[in-house]
């Protein structure tokens, strides 16, 4: 069938809308018509060579849309519903099958090999120019810069057919990965405290999720003045601007110490240092930002040594549709109000919406499909 992508011929190349040849859907795979799709700094940092994805591609990873049609043996998913299309795995290796499926071995093959994963086609590309050319697909499993999708069909996630659907696809990824650290990698204690360097649209449902938990004492690290006024009203208990207090000082004051916990959403080394020095003895600092491809960061070796825990998180950890499920009813509920965060696009002006995210006048970009 034919759909319009967002291709992306090489390394720093541009985003080109083209008419592009899909698959029809093969054994255990679903073809979704995308309603919308989110815009991640994964994405951008890919474009620019920092996954190994190869072009010409279609990236695009937080897509939310309807079941068209389903291949042979797939049961859990039919035509019209509605779905948030979750991260591949491969569902048999140790921690698939433990329900971390987040950190499959087979993950980066699933997230950026540029074809399918699993079934008789598995390493084959979805989408052709049409003259025959082959165009990566299945970036993270789903391509989702377009106007349909075709996905394994366990990835998606089933949501009530009255949600708004075009709202949810940061779900996939963005937004619940920094509510997933806080639900899933720290669950933090009664009385607890916990800071979060950055809060962009990531480390924004981190407060918003540390607001739902027993943390008594959370905190908002940032340089742009409006992001913490956004964080204080999702429910930072206290904001620190970086440009005019040292945040790790400031941390230790309003803690009266070292904090519980730390998320380091920036992806910036040297605030990787200072959420790590945010915490001591038995507390965690988890790292949720994407660095480029290489970097490398120091810690004191003696104040590591008591205990401290430096973890490493992707997309939330856990099932997709065990916390995706969750944060879609917790903003029905009006308790997790991320809308608030989001800026609808056309898929045309798709390098606006990158040029505003990365201005920071935008938060979280979501690009609407036109079919």
């Amino acid at each position: 069938m034919k759909v319009t992508a967002a291709v992306v011929d090489e390394i720093h190349g541009p985003f080109r809308l083209e008419e592009l040849d899909l698959d029809e859907p093969g054994p255990g795979e679903a073809l979704v018509k995308i309603v919308a799709s989110g815009i991640c700094h994964t994405d951008e940092i890919t474009r620019h060579g920092d996954l190994p994805m190869p072009f010409p591609g279609v990236l695009g990873h937080e897509g939310a849309g309807e079941v068209v049609a389903v291949g042979d043996g797939v049961t859990r998913v039919r035509p019209g519903d509605h779905v948030v299309i979750g991260w591949p795995s491969c569902g048999a290796c140790r921690n698939c099958r433990d329900g971390e499926p987040r950190y499959c071995a087979r993950l980066g093959e699933a997230l950026c090999g540029g074809g399918r994963l699993l079934g008789p086609r598995a390493g084959q590309s979805a989408l052709r120019r049409p003259g025959g050319t082959p165009v990566h697909s299945h970036f993270f499993g789903q391509s989702s810069f377009a106007t349909y999708s075709l996905t394994w069909a366990d990835a998606l996630v089933v949501v009530p057919g009255d949600a708004p659907l075009d709202l949810l696809g940061p779900l996939a990824c963005g937004i619940s990965t920094g509510a997933g650290a806080v639900f899933n990698t720290l669950k933090p204690g009664p009385g607890s405290s916990l800071v979060v360097y950055g809060v962009g649209a990531v480390g924004l449902a981190a407060v918003l999720a540390a607001r739902l938990s027993p943390a008594t004492t959370i905190i908002a690290v940032d340089r742009h003045p409006a992001r913490l006024t956004l964080a204080a009203e999702f429910g930072a208990t206290h904001t620190v601007d970086v440009r005019e207090a040292d945040p790790v000082a400031e941390v230790h004051r309003i803690c009266g110490g070292p904090a519980d916990y730390a998320l380091e959403c920036t992806g910036v080394i040297t605030v990787v240092r200072q959420a790590a020095d945010s915490v001591g003895m038995l507390g965690t600092c988890v790292l949720i930002g994407g660095a480029p491809a290489g970097a490398e960061f120091g810690l004191d070796h003696l104040s590591t040594l008591w205990g401290k825990r430096i973890v490493g998180t992707l997309g939330g950890s856990g099932r997709s549709q065990a916390l995706i499920g969750a944060l879609v009813e917790l903003h029905r509920q009006g308790r997790f109000p991320f809308d608030r965060l989001v800026r609808f696009y056309d898929l045309a002006d798709i390098d606006k919406a990158l040029r505003d995210s990365r201005q920071g006048d935008v938060l979280k970009p979501v690009l609407r499909m036109s079919h």
